[in-house]
């Protein structure tokens, strides 16, 4: 059964291990989404520009030429989780007027009510992209109180090496959600947080979050080269982007 979207009104941290310290706090828009529906409110786009949207072709293999779910069904599918015995969700920052930009979103795939799998779809300002999917063994519920973890196969900030782990943990309740990524390359790493209370998508929160956070993904952007720039001044050692991972999903 399609379901109504939902709103999140989150909270993002980044705070960097090592010597070098630097840490932020940002307020965020992200939705909920059941991919398969078509209901919505008015001023949400969905494939089409709206005040917030969402583009199948945004999500779901190569940045801006996607397949969306059904990517995700097959790469979850090739991991044995068979199709039709899960609801899926995506959870993603929408696109502002057409923007679209995305440093992590999520495939969310839960069976009886119980989150049993993820891809996390991260995106760079070079315009690649890596998924990770994570489960437990057998696809048993993931709970609170559970980590999983990927090795690190692209390059995402100039300021870290392609090495080391990602530890997810995820707790998404009814009301609420969170996500924690404690990524660990030796003494070095970073520890980058979303949380936010879960709510039905209107036209209100649309409007709302417009004014609040003017530009949507385009802030997005501006902030991820702010705190670049801030890094650069600390004395942080610049990496070249080398070549991306030719495989879609690890």
């Amino acid at each position: 059964m399609s379901s109504w979207p939902e709103y999140v009104r989150g909270v993002t941290t980044h705070s960097r291990r090592g010597k070098l310290k630097n840490a932020f706090r940002y307020t965020v828009d992200y939705v909920l989404i059941d991919p398969d529906s078509i209901k919505k409110p008015l001023l949400f786009g969905r494939n089409y520009p709206g005040i917030m949207s969402v583009y199948d072709s945004s999500h779901g293999g190569k940045i801006r030429s996607g397949s969306g779910a059904c990517w995700a069904r097959n790469a979850l599918a090739a991991r044995g989780l068979v199709s039709g015995t899960y609801e899926l969700k995506l959870l993603t920052q929408p696109g502002f007027f057409g923007h679209v930009f995305n440093p992590v979103s999520f495939w969310l795939a839960f069976r009886d009510n119980a989150l049993v799998a993820v891809i996390s779809e991260v995106s760079t300002p070079f315009k690649d992209r890596h998924s990770y999917l994570t489960h437990l063994p057998d696809f048993t519920p993931i709970s609170t109180n559970d980590t999983t973890e990927a090795t690190k196969k692209m390059h995402v900030s100039p300021f870290q090496d392609v090495a080391g782990d990602y530890t997810f943990t995820f707790a998404v309740e009814p009301k609420r959600l969170a996500i924690r990524i404690l990524y660990r390359n030796g003494e070095e790493g970073v520890i980058a947080t979303l949380s936010g209370s879960r709510e039905p998508l209107s036209n209100y929160a649309i409007i709302r979050s417009s004014l609040r956070r003017p530009l949507g993904t385009i802030r997005t952007v501006f902030l991820i080269h702010w705190q670049a720039l801030k890094l650069k001044a600390k004395g942080a050692v610049w990496r070249p982007r080398p070549t991306p991972p030719a495989e879609e999903l690890s």
